[in-house]
């Protein structure tokens, strides 16, 4: 790496790790280091009456005080911090004092991976600390940490800045407090929805991501080409049509907890890429899974939580069941007045018009309904609320309701104002499927580009036989949101989507070299901040001959320096060019 793009710490840091080496100590080892406790389990397993308790550690060095040939540290491990008591004849008990005064206290530096080993005992202030003996480098860090200061509960230089955070989450979980255990709990979050699928019976399986036909769901797909095969596929939007596949096939239950990539909208409650588990139960139908759902939620909130309750906005959400069921039409006739039950496609258009909505003629009758619920209720329902029975139109692979005319078999499950779970009583009835299929496709026709594609080899499952089956997705990112009570969805993501980093554009050193520049000057004028020839255009000549020379003796470069009569010479260039162009 040029050292030109290095900070001065950065290049502080790796003259230490050279000098370690000078020493004979290899800032990287590839040895295993053993370690037997974390710093937790230390201070919640110590006894003042006990032996005094042998450790070996390992973590990052968060904070140093040094008093002479005493030192306190603050050791970061996988589980917490821990203080760390070091001596300097502790350390190095024979005649070389090196690994204390020259290792230990000039060139580790914050951030470093170290190992301790000592013994557990607890200061005369109280803090139960690690007596060092012991002192192993394992990795040296190059880049300085954002470390973050506490006083009187007040943090200071905080790592705050989101488009930071997210883009440079190893730095997150390091510096900043409750972010790993945000992510513990989303791991929680699985782990029980896993162990309450496998004790039930069902069976883990997984679907392809790379698929011929994006079906499942309504939703713009992602597109990508296979060479081999010289054809393009999709990025799945959904797992329900293999799934169903598989029951078809004779399972009993499957369900599949992955990835789905859906090419639409980025704000606080979506991302590109998204976890859902999606389950199919043969011979049950949406009301069961609506039991089942209440049973499940409720014990993932008490595994992550430890109660029923959770507190998301400000707002206490009780995942106890059971839960309110409420029609879809009912809801909209609850927060609008109107009564959409047996209007047709465009009575309810007209209805949109009178509510000052924004629709446009692509909008057929289900999708219309859909926008009335999403701007008028969706956002009402705080508490976990099942919205039942959907119109025919908005549901092409539910069964329709066995009492209600022109409405289907399928729940939402909304929580604090938005969708959380989508279940149906699955259609599994081939010959009405097919022309569900074909209504999505004239809905394709008119311009509707979340419409689904008809998937053939899945009509030829169904003509197979199907046995009745209940199905369910269940969103992980926001159901985790919802347990750990963050309002944005990238705060429950490692690593959400974002765009580019910005990078400053720079000049080529073929620019700068027309002006008689040596190319070795370029990246140092560049360093000095005129990235572009442009930018030196109104310099004083004797400010920017100031700069670069002193960049030359700064990171002793030991090129020839240029006489500000030649810098003079740059500038009038630049002005000729900027004339003639």
């Amino acid at each position: 790496m040029n050292v030109l793009e290095l900070s001065e710490q950065e290049i502080i840091r790796r003259n230490s790790m050279n000098e370690l080496r000078a020493m004979g100590i290899e800032p990287y080892p590839a040895a295993e280091y053993v370690t037997n406790a974390f710093s937790t389990d230390i201070k919640a397993e110590f006894k003042d009456d006990a032996e005094p308790r042998k450790v070996s550690v390992a973590g990052r060095m968060m904070t140093r005080r040094v008093m002479g040939k005493a030192s306190f540290i603050e050791l970061q491990d996988s589980k917490g911090r821990i203080q760390v008591y070091i001596t300097r004849d502790d350390i190095c008990p024979g005649e070389d004092k090196d690994l204390y005064n020259t290792v230990f206290k000039r060139l580790l530096d914050l951030g470093d991976f170290i190992g301790i080993e000592g013994f557990v005992f607890r200061t005369q202030m109280g803090e139960i600390s690690i007596h060092a003996q012991k002192l192993t480098v394992l990795a040296k860090s190059i880049k300085p940490l954002p470390i973050v200061k506490y006083k009187d509960g007040v943090a200071y230089d905080s790592f705050e800045d989101p488009e930071l955070r997210y883009r440079q989450r190893y730095v997150d979980l390091v510096v900043n407090d409750g972010v790993k255990e945000t992510f513990l709990k989303r791991a929680t979050v699985i782990k029980t929805m896993r162990a309450v699928l496998d004790e039930a019976g069902y069976t883990e399986v997984e679907t392809p991501i790379l698929q011929s036909i994006a079906g499942g769901a309504s939703a713009r797909p992602f597109i990508t080409h296979h060479n081999s095969l010289n054809m393009d596929l999709y990025l799945r939007i959904a797992t329900e049509l293999y799934l169903k596949r598989l029951i078809v096939g004779g399972f009993e239950g499957v369900y599949e907890i992955g990835k789905n990539f859906r090419n639409e909208g980025m704000d606080k409650n979506h991302n590109p890429e998204f976890t859902c588990m999606e389950l199919y139960v043969q011979y049950k139908d949406y009301n069961w899974m609506m039991s089942f759902t209440e049973k499940l939620l409720e014990r993932i909130c008490i595994a992550v939580n430890g109660s029923e309750e959770t507190t998301i906005d400000g707002k206490t959400i009780s995942f106890k069941a059971p839960y309110r069921r409420l029609p879809i039409l009912d809801a909209i006739k609850e927060k609008t007045g109107y009564d959409l039950n047996g209007k047709s496609e465009e009575e309810i258009r007209q209805v949109c018009k009178e509510l000052k909505m924004e629709i446009d003629d692509t909008m057929g009758k289900g999708k219309l309904i859909d926008e009335i619920f999403g701007e008028f209720c969706e956002g009402t329902f705080i508490q976990p609320t099942f919205i039942t029975d959907y119109p025919v139109e908005m549901s092409p692979l539910t069964k329709m309701h066995r009492s209600k005319p022109g409405l289907t078999e399928r729940f939402e499950l909304m929580v604090n104002g938005k969708e959380l779970a989508n279940a149906y009583s699955e259609l599994n009835d081939p010959i009405d499927q097919e022309e569900r299929f074909k209504d999505q496709l004239r809905l394709s026709e008119k311009g509707d580009d979340e419409a689904m594609f008809i998937d053939q080899d899945f009509l030829r499952a169904l003509q197979f036989g199907m046995p009745p089956t209940s199905g369910i997705g269940i969103g992980i990112d926001r159901l985790t949101m919802l347990m750990t009570g963050k309002s944005y969805i990238q705060e429950v993501l490692f690593f959400p989507q974002m765009r580019p980093e910005k990078i400053t554009p720079k000049d080529a050193p073929a620019k700068y070299m027309e002006l008689g520049i040596a190319e070795d000057w370029v990246p140092v004028i560049q360093k000095a901040g005129y990235n572009t020839i442009e930018d030196m255009k109104d310099v004083n000549p004797q400010k920017l001959h100031q700069d670069i020379c002193g960049i030359n003796k700064k990171y002793k470069l030991e090129l020839t320096n240029p006489s500000v009569n030649d810098v003079e010479g740059w500038i009038e260039k630049i002005k000729n060019y900027r004339i003639k162009n």
